[in-house]
């Protein structure tokens, strides 16, 4: 082995940290373990039975064509689909705005690679995603926490963050928001916030990047316009992804970005992948034209809506009143605020013993703060599952208020 292999690492190996959610979902591997840590869409919302058929037929059909590399931007006909689904919401698009991409975390990757250097400021949520964070902070970011209230980001509190980083003759590279059910909170920003971030990310000359993962999958109230739809005036990316539509094996995920934007985008990824699998985005052109994909996201909806409800009821029964959370329209996630001094990695590890599970609220946090919260997701674990959790969570809660009384 080299004498100093830490000093051969670069520096950003050297700062890369392995991902907090990533570590705790080690401890859950123990099948007697109620988790609501993952991230995961439900299996049984796959779309197994059609999947066989589509790829047999596939084969036969297209053969060793299905098996060749394919363009860096994305096999054009799957750009040309999903151009197609943002026109008939109202979103102008068009071929040069959309890039295929090896899952939406790539999308993150390759926006940081493209415009972030060591020390560049994001502005991002408190909380917000940490697969996010974590891949702007790879390439050296500084993150700019902005709270949230129950509308998403604050606009009055981005605006005097971007007044404190101006008088420090600071510009930040960009904004980074989840305006759809968002992770972790499961927050919806309505449409007025989305507009009052939109002319501040225009006054102070900012780029807005929109992660929009469980933008389909709303159960409740009114779809919200893109950001970057009500933006129109290329200061608005979006990210977009099948892993919570259709399959997350399958890594498939989309940039829908300004032209010039995506010119960069496209040699970022070259040297990093050459392309997404082309096996994967054929078989997701089949599922597209098929007619599944709707019918079964309509079952993916209807089952997480349920899951949630059930949740929710039973957090309603069972949760001590000095605890508060979130209600979801949709996605996969809701959000729970401990009183002030209870400290949720404590109650992790007390929740393990009980064996049930959580994400510690902290991790999404980029200035350490949140260590009263906790994350929940209701999309993968069943009814009858969720009931016997939610009953161990709120026991522990209890007996925890109970020893601060």
């Amino acid at each position: 082995m080299i004498s100093d292999l830490k000093g051969t690492f670069s520096q950003i190996s050297n700062n890369n940290k392995r991902s907090a959610i990533r570590e705790i979902l080690k401890l859950t591997q123990n099948p007697e373990i109620i988790s609501f840590a993952g991230g995961l869409p439900a299996p049984e919302s796959f779309p197994v039975d059609a999947l066989d058929s589509i790829v047999s037929d596939m084969l036969r059909e297209e053969g060793a064509a299905v098996l060749q590399y394919d363009a860096t931007e994305g096999v054009t006909e799957l750009r040309e689909l999903l151009v197609k689904k943002y026109q008939n919401e109202g979103v102008q698009c068009s071929l040069d705005n959309m890039i295929v991409t090896t899952g939406s975390q790539q999308g993150l990757d390759l926006v940081g690679k493209v415009f972030v250097n060591q020390g560049d400021v994001v502005i991002c949520g408190l909380p917000s995603y940490l697969g996010g964070i974590s891949a702007f902070q790879a390439y050296g970011a500084k993150m700019e926490g902005v709270p949230m209230d129950e509308q998403g980001m604050s606009a009055e509190l981005l605006e005097a963050k971007l007044i404190e980083l101006a008088e420090e003759g600071i510009k930040p590279k960009f904004i980074y928001v989840i305006p759809d059910f968002q992770n972790p909170t499961g927050i919806t920003m309505p449409e007025s916030r989305r507009l009052e971030i939109i002319a501040l990310a225009h006054k102070y000359d900012v780029l807005i990047v929109e992660d929009c993962p469980y933008r389909e999958v709303r159960f409740d109230g009114e779809p919200q316009r893109m950001m970057y739809d009500l933006d129109n005036d290329d200061h608005v990316i979006t990210l977009g992804t099948f892993s919570k539509i259709f399959a997350p094996g399958f890594r498939i995920g989309w940039i829908l970005g300004p032209k010039d934007v995506n010119e960069k985008i496209v040699v970022a990824k070259q040297s990093a992948d050459l392309c997404t699998p082309t096996f994967v985005q054929k078989i997701a052109i089949r599922y597209m034209n098929s007619g599944v994909f709707e019918s079964n996201l309509q079952k993916t909806i209807d089952l997480y809506h349920q899951r949630r409800d059930v949740m929710l009821a039973e957090m309603e029964k069972c949760m001590p009143d000095c605890v508060k959370w979130t209600r979801p329209e949709g996605g996969m996630f809701l959000f729970i605020t401990l009183p002030e001094h209870m400290d949720a990695l404590e109650l992790f590890h007390k929740a393990i013993e009980k064996k049930v599970a959580f994400v510690t609220g902290n991790v999404f946090y980029c200035d350490g703060g949140g260590t009263n919260t906790i994350r929940l997701n209701f999309s993968y674990v069943n009814n009858e599952k969720a009931i016997a959790g939610i009953q161990r969570l709120a026991e522990i809660i209890e007996a925890e208020v109970m020893a601060e009384a």
